[in-house]
C-alpha cells in the first residue's frame, strides 16, 4: 500500500494564490490548498502544491 505523501504546512506562509494575491487555506482532507477570494482550490500531488490556475477546482458558489 503506498504511503501518502504530507503537506509542509510551514509552505503556507510563502504561498498566495497567483489570482487574488490572498493567502491560502489548507483543507487536508482533500488535499488541495483554497483560495475563497479567487474562489479555486489548488491541488497537492505528492506533496508538491500545483499552483496552476489550469490545475485549479472551482468552488461551488
Amino acid at each position: 500500500m503506498a504511503e501518502a505523501v504530507s503537506f509542509d504546512r510551514r509552505m503556507l506562509e510563502a504561498l498566495v494564490c497567483p489570482v487574488s494575491q490572498s493567502v491560502l487555506s489548507y483543507d487536508a482532507d482533500r488535499q488541495e490548498l483554497v483560495s475563497e477570494p479567487a474562489g479555486l482550490a489548488y491541488p497537492i500531488r505528492d506533496g508538491i502544491p500545483v499552483m496552476l490556475v489550469d490545475e485549479a477546482r472551482r468552488l461551488d458558489p
